[in-house]
């Protein structure tokens, strides 16, 4: 195959970042270029690393956009977000329940209008990429147009985004209700218009088992089966209260796990957030299904569910992720989630490197949703989304980034400091998506 030719390619110097394995078990997993090159082809990446060694194989004339002094890294992935509870964010309640019944069930009873929908879409991918996340696994409402108005948008943007429609069909308001088979034959609609189209991907959505009866659980179960690569998301042990309703609704299971394992719901390319309340048996059983977490420290913290248990969670080998979960999140940066996740390991006497924070929003998140060489790292063949981050973006920023030592303390500063201001472009699919004003 012969080489692109110079106006084929999109080429950005800067520092460069992004890994190859868990920083946590492979002291090699880590790919740094101080003084970096990125070649962009056709939307995709065709090299990344030194300057000085790159430089010579470009052809002559290539524009080279110079972004020295900012790091270049894969664009973030929150693997846990509610786009129709943009709205909502930092509502207050004593608790994950009251806050369901109060704030986020009747604000998605507006998304059964197409134009709603839309425009919170638009503001919500838009938010998303000025907060540098390329990708997401986004939770619609139980409306069908709620769905096609997130894909409408995402394919419009050319983004690589997970969602699907929540499956929802009991202890819920009658206005958010559906029904076993109505839930069932709408997703299946939806995966055969969505699904794979463009860089659109479905997932099969119960909200959490509280909400759906067995018959639901099950006919959820099937599809996942009738079709393997499509993603199954919900939640699971987020707060003591619901696992006491779960057991109480589900008295013969084992465990809140064990309701979506009878429901063959815990595979590869299952995503369940939360994850406090688990036991080792649980971490398991997960292990051996490949099913993945996303830890969503901020919601968490905010609605008091919990710390979750990096330790327990490393010893069993699971695939770990990170999600912002807004609304019950407050915030749309996956830097002011790392900066929380770090806090939520200390609590529970863990410590979380900032290497491995950058992991798990970028490759470790790809991995856990089954995308490793499609995103997630600056392989050759990978889709080219990714950002750039200023550590001049504020005064204490710039003051304080000037003041470390190493890799490691620059980008702990970076994660613990920085917010959507540190984002100062967003590339998706090649493209720019956001450029930072000034």
């Amino acid at each position: 195959m012969s080489e692109p030719a110079a106006e084929q390619l999109q080429v950005y110097r800067a520092s460069l970042l992004h890994f190859t394995a868990d920083p946590a078990l492979d002291e090699n997993a880590t790919a740094w270029h101080e003084d970096g090159l990125l070649i962009i082809s056709q939307g995709r990446v065709h090299a990344a690393g030194d300057y000085a060694a790159l430089r010579a194989t470009l052809p002559e004339g290539t524009l080279i956009h110079d972004y020295r002094g900012k790091l270049i890294m894969p664009g973030f992935i929150d693997t846990h977000i509610h786009y129709p509870q943009t709205d909502m964010i930092a509502s207050a309640a004593p608790g994950l329940l009251p806050w369901l019944e109060t704030y986020t069930f009747p604000t998605e009873r507006r998304f059964f209008d197409p134009e709603h929908a839309r425009e919170v879409a638009s503001f919500f991918l838009d938010e998303l990429v000025r907060c540098g996340t390329t990708t997401a696994m986004v939770y619609c409402t139980v409306h069908p147009s709620s769905v096609e108005a997130f894909f409408t948008e995402s394919e419009a943007r050319n983004m690589r985004m997970v969602a699907g429609k929540v499956m929802m069909d009991q202890h819920c308001p009658e206005f958010l209700r559906d029904t076993a088979e109505s839930s069932a034959r709408d997703s299946e609609e939806l995966i055969k218009k969505w699904h794979k189209r463009g860089r659109q991907l479905y997932a099969i959505t119960p909200r959490f088992a509280a909400t759906s009866s067995e018959a639901q659980l099950q006919l959820a179960g099937e599809l996942a089966a009738t079709y393997p690569d499509t993603y199954v998301q919900t939640h699971l042990a987020e707060n003591t209260e619901e696992l006491a309703w779960i057991k109480s609704l589900y008295p013969t299971a084992r465990s809140y796990l064990d309701v979506y394992d009878r429901h063959q719901l815990l595979r590869p390319r299952s995503m369940y957030a939360h994850c406090i309340w688990l036991d080792d048996t649980d971490r398991a059983r997960m292990k051996a299904t490949q099913s993945a977490v996303a830890i969503c420290a901020t919601s968490n913290l905010f609605l008091g569910s919990g710390l979750f248990d990096f330790a327990r969670a490393d010893a069993a080998q699971l695939h770990l992720s990170l999600g912002t979960d807004v609304g019950g999140g407050t915030s749309f940066s996956m830097l002011q989630t790392m900066n929380e996740a770090y806090k939520v390991a200390r609590m529970g006497g863990t410590y979380l490197p900032a290497l491995r924070m950058f992991y798990l929003a970028t490759l470790g998140a790809a991995r856990s949703m089954q995308l490793e060489g499609t995103i997630g790292n600056f392989v050759a063949g990978a889709e080219a989304d990714f950002i750039v981050l200023d550590p001049r973006a504020t005064p204490l920023l710039a003051r304080r980034t000037a003041r470390t030592n190493n890799l490691e303390e620059w980008l702990f500063v970076l994660a613990l400091l920085g917010d959507d201001r540190a984002v100062a472009a967003t590339y998706v699919a090649g493209k720019l998506a956001h450029e930072r004003e000034g």
